[in-house]
């Protein structure tokens, strides 16, 4: 066993134990004048700050395994951790709380603020990862994200843009299918209307069936999940209420909800528009077998598997994301940053090559990352949210070289045997 999977190693020479009288007392004493003189904003030049963010969960939705609590969910945030290191050349630290009331998780993640360039909230409980985020985002001079809802948004998008070029339709004239309304789905609703998608074709399904203004609890919806009540009020224009219905002429199906199979019927499939679009993004098991949905019409069909054609994988988004945004020193991640970094995982994908089973890139192109960390930078800098300005040329060369310098570290780590190859590995080599 590793013990976990990551670790704090120094990035300053130590030669002799002299060195130290450098890196920490009593040289250390200068920076820290520095950034008392100077102000906070200092410490993204003198600390890791700069490069930095906190993963952040209550361990109260953990992947597929639910309310498993902070301790047992560890390990995923610090598999978190590794994919914003190798994948974006971001340094990370796994945050896991013991506390569930929102009021108070805010209340810690604000007093970690001066240690972090940015916050990751993951594998949080809805309704109240909505509340939290909000509340992060309106409060810190640094990029809050929350990645179950944001980071499964911006991919399902980018796959989206890419599909409907193939099948020639306009993202304002189709017919949406939202089926499930969790953390994922919920944060893709707000962002299609971002995108031009019209709210008055887009209907949106619960555990309880189509979300409608007469429903008998939408008075307790109100209360109890604001966000769900406003889909309620202002979406399902011809306010449909059945499945079968609501199906019926669909351009489009976006599936975040449990996992199948059998969940979404092949019957369901049938009753869409033609050439329809299926995302069924459910782990481990997608609401419906890729196979099945192709059956009963479906022209292209996203999921959330790497053993399925069109992996929508939210591994293509937050590594860049945060990267761009670190690498300008950003004060916040906005709507505007989301379209870009959305967009470009789109284009780029588009002139690499799309087709039915291709609408979305992989997370082996280094340079979808690269594309995607610039458009967000440049974003960032365009709406005054950048600390730090740099022109495109030199955005590129330094995002590619902090993300390139993981792999290479990597690579020499495993060939001197500092980090072991696991026994399987070895096994495959042999």
């Amino acid at each position: 066993m590793y013990g976990g999977k990551i670790e704090v190693i120094p990035k300053a020479p130590i030669t002799r134990f002299d060195d130290f009288a450098i890196w920490y007392t009593p040289g250390v004493a200068e920076p820290c004048r520095r950034i008392h003189k100077a102000g906070d904003d200092a410490s993204f030049d003198y600390t890791w700050r700069w490069n930095t963010v906190a993963v952040v969960s209550d361990g109260t939705r953990v992947l597929g395994l639910g309310s498993i609590g902070p301790a047992a969910g560890l390990p995923v945030m610090e598999g978190k951790c590794l994919l914003f290191k190798y994948l974006g050349g971001v340094d990370c630290v796994p945050i896991v709380i013991n506390e569930r009331d929102p009021d108070k998780i805010i209340y810690i993640v604000k007093a970690l603020e001066s240690s972090f360039g940015g916050i990751n909230l993951e594998d949080i409980e809805s309704p109240k990862c909505f509340y939290i985020l909000e509340k992060l985002q309106e409060t810190l001079n640094i990029p809050v994200w929350h990645d179950d809802q944001q980071g499964t948004a911006l991919v399902t998008i980018a796959g989206l843009l890419n599909a409907l070029k193939i099948v020639d339709k306009k993202i304002n004239q189709v017919k949406i299918v939202l089926f499930g309304a969790g953390a994922a789905n919920i944060c893709i609703y707000r962002y299609l209307k971002v995108i031009g998608a019209d709210p008055k074709k887009i209907i949106t399904i619960d555990s309880k069936g189509v979300i409608h203004r007469d429903r008998d609890d939408i008075e307790v919806m109100k209360k109890e999940n604001p966000w769900k009540y406003s889909i309620a009020m202002e979406s399902n224009a011809e306010n449909v209420k059945t499945i079968e219905d609501s199906f019926k002429g669909a351009d489009v199906v976006i599936a975040a909800s449990k996992p199948g199979p059998g969940v979404i019927k092949k019957e369901w499939i049938k009753l869409m528009n033609k050439d329809p679009i299926v995302f069924a993004e459910a782990n481990p098991i997608p609401e419906i077998w890729p196979w099945e949905a192709k059956e009963a019409g479906a022209r292209i069909v996203a999921t959330g598997r790497s053993d399925f054609p069109n992996q929508i994988n939210n591994s293509l988004g937050f590594p860049a994301i945060f990267r761009g945004a670190f690498t300008v020193r950003a004060r916040k991640m906005s709507d505007e940053m989301f379209v870009a970094a959305a967009y470009a995982v789109a284009k780029y994908t588009e002139e690499t090559g799309i087709h039915e089973e291709r609408i979305i890139g992989a997370m082996d192109e280094m340079e979808l990352y690269v594309r995607e960390a610039v458009a967000v930078a440049e974003k960032a800098m365009e709406l005054g949210y950048a600390r730090r300005h740099l022109s495109r040329s030199e955005l590129e060369s330094e995002i590619r070289e902090l993300i390139e310098k993981p792999k290479k570290y990597m690579k020499l780590l495993v060939e001197n045997n500092f980090i072991k190859l696991y026994p399987e590995y070895r096994d495959l080599k042999a």
